[in-house]
């Protein structure tokens, strides 16, 4: 009697079935979970709110130049990430992350970064000396580009250690948000005193650092606080 055939008749015709399927080797041949229907529903909501953003703010900006500037990551995300989606998918959390920065972006884009009503509130409120819109973009510039690198180190496999991957995620995010500025320096080159509302300086000669450093405050806090839920998550797409 070899040894398949003793496992049947010890552990019964279930078992040796289970066993005959998989090749004898105890593999389960179950397919793969497809996508919950939840998250799929989500995931069109979002991008069906960031496209109505779009054509909101396409309608009457500000500036249409700097709208065209500041909308320009969204109308090459969005589609991205719909291509990708079905063999490369993110985190519900991400996912959610991306929506608000592009909506973020968007809205800055209509009203032009000083002039956005929500950073005039606060800018009131606490009694600041500029419009802070701008400073909440950049620290969404460094948390989200941050926990996208993180995922996709650990996920696609590229990285075991999660603290490595938590170190080179903040590289990530420094370095796109540094492209960023350069970015921003070649529009005042290329446009002079026409980009003034795309760069949102407001009269800050420091306004390049401080951008860097809400996107380092960005990234950090993001690791720190959503790296436990992001690894939660993942688990979930596996």
């Amino acid at each position: 009697m070899n040894a398949s055939s003793r496992v049947c008749s010890s552990a019964g015709s279930s078992a040796c079935s289970n066993i005959t399927r998989s090749g004898g080797s105890g593999r389960s041949d179950a397919p793969a979970p497809r996508p919950e229907p939840q998250r799929k529903w989500l995931c069109w909501l979002l991008g069906s709110t960031v496209l109505a953003t779009l054509l909101w703010s396409g309608i009457a900006p500000y500036d249409r130049i700097t709208w065209m500037m500041e909308v320009a990551p969204a109308v090459v995300i969005g589609p991205v990430l719909l291509a990708t989606g079905r063999h490369y998918p993110l985190t519900t959390l991400l996912y959610v992350l991306i929506t608000v920065h592009l909506i973020g972006l968007i809205v800055g884009g209509a009203y032009s970064y000083s002039r956005v009503p929500l950073g005039s509130w606060i800018q009131e409120t606490f009694e600041l000396s500029r419009n802070p819109y701008d400073r909440l973009g950049h620290f969404m510039q460094g948390l989200v580009p941050a926990l996208l690198a993180r995922e996709i180190l650990l996920q696609r496999g590229y990285l075991t250690s999660k603290y490595m991957a938590g170190f080179l995620a903040t590289c990530v995010a420094m370095a796109f948000s540094a492209v960023y500025e350069l970015v921003e320096w070649a529009a005042a080159l290329g446009l002079g005193q026409a980009a003034d509302d795309f760069l949102g300086m407001q009269g800050d000669v420091w306004d390049a650092q401080a951008d860097m450093f809400m996107a380092l405050l960005g990234s950090t806090l993001g690791l720190l606080l959503l790296s436990r839920w992001q690894d939660w998550q993942r688990a979930r797409l596996k």
